[in-house]
């Protein structure tokens, strides 16, 4: 069955990227690839082969759900669960081989005696709360919720994280910083309360790249994996305080196909809401692909590549369609290939130019690809 709209990942380049990544933390730091949301949209599955194939140690996750994935995918290397699991998953998740991230007493109380009941290893880490007030436990808290998971000798702490607030945010990164001594101070009351954890790591991939003090013995590189910098600050910022080479190359292509093609009079609306109104005798291709699989319904202006030419988007899209101007390409013919995100002779898109036209960012533009919709190797 040929599908209608497709995603292709570039082996190559996302090999490329974790090798980059490799040659700047080096040999004696962990790398860990965060393939959540499917791989921040390039597939689960397909990407995590390739990314540990490149060299990655680690894989981590949000949910108990995409651990069970890639081990019934054969993957045997350590997975952290970066999410909230709750409760009942527990067991499962310890049945897995999972780390789990900790901060609350319930969760570490029902880790301990699932460990205890199932005669398997718990390793935990503990997530500090520096200053972005999501998941953690504040500095003050530390000593009391040690002392709870030293009641459970079956538990072993093995981490200690957190995760910066608005290091890709702004050049200026002195609040970055500040959660470090944060950080630092945090490991040292681990130390007072005699749990040394052998693995640190808070830097994502805005700090892996800028920053080489926030490495510590593992890093967790997600959006540059898929070659995509995390954003324009942290380029800009890349810019002007580092040398030497360090290139990106994006992974993704996502692409459908001509599914109609007809002339429309000067003066017809086209789509819902009659939002758009031709001022030309119109050459009108449809294309089998919408809201639905992820193509932003609030789009309200951009084009698709057709053979190497842009097609502007008419009118909104719909759940499963999307209509594109194509008076000004030749020869345009049924089944023609569409790029939707990627690279078609000299043009291109890129997930941030899309993430620009609906007023988003390219984190959420790739994740928002349905994922039912193929995730398919080349190179």
């Amino acid at each position: 069955m040929h599908e209608l709209t497709w995603v292709e990942i570039s082996k190559n380049a996302l090999v490329h990227n974790v090798q980059q990544f490799r040659r700047i933390i080096g040999k004696d730091v962990l790398l860990c690839a965060c393939v959540k949301a499917n791989a921040y949209g390039h597939g689960l599955i397909e990407s995590s082969g390739v990314i540990l194939e490149a060299g990655a140690d680690w894989l981590s996750v949000n949910s108990v759900y995409e651990a069970k994935l890639l081990r019934q995918a054969g993957v045997d290397v350590p997975v952290c669960i970066l999410g909230y699991v709750p409760l009942e998953d527990i067991g499962e998740a310890l049945e897995l081989d999972c780390r789990l991230v900790v901060y609350n007493r319930e969760t570490i109380e029902r880790i301990g005696n699932e460990a205890k009941k199932r005669k398997c290893p718990a390793r935990i880490h503990v997530k500090i709360e520096t200053g972005t007030n999501r998941q953690g436990i504040r500095n003050e808290d530390i000593p009391d919720f040690l002392n709870i998971v030293k009641q459970y000798p079956d538990i072993e702490t093995e981490g200690i994280s957190t995760h910066f607030a608005n290091i890709e945010d702004t050049t200026d990164h002195t609040f970055a910083f500040m959660q470090m001594e944060r950080f630092k101070r945090a490991f040292e009351l681990f130390s007072d309360s005699g749990i040394v954890p052998s693995v640190r790591h808070c830097a994502n991939s805005a700090a892996t790249i800028l920053f080489p003090d926030t490495h510590f013995n593992m890093v967790r590189v997600g959006i540059s994996c898929y070659g995509m910098w995390p954003s324009n600050e942290t380029l800009v910022s890349f810019k002007k305080e580092k040398e030497g080479t360090f290139v990106l190359k994006p992974v993704l292509t996502w692409k459908t196909r001509v599914a109609q093609i007809k002339s429309i009079p000067r003066g017809e609306f086209v789509g819902y809401g009659c939002t758009y109104r031709t001022n030309r005798e119109t050459s009108l291709a449809v294309l089998p692909v919408g809201y639905y699989d992820g193509y932003d319904r609030g789009l309200s202006s951009g084009h698709v590549l057709i053979r190497g030419k842009r097609a502007p988007i008419l009118g909104r899209v719909c759940m499963n369609i999307i209509m594109v101007d194509v008076t000004d390409i030749p020869d345009v013919c049924l089944e023609d290939e569409v790029i939707l995100i990627g690279r078609s002779g000299e043009e291109k898109i890129t997930a941030e130019i899309f993430a620009g036209w609906v007023g988003t960012i390219n984190y959420e533009v790739t994740t928002r690809i349905n994922d039912r919709i193929p995730r398919i190797l080349k190179d």
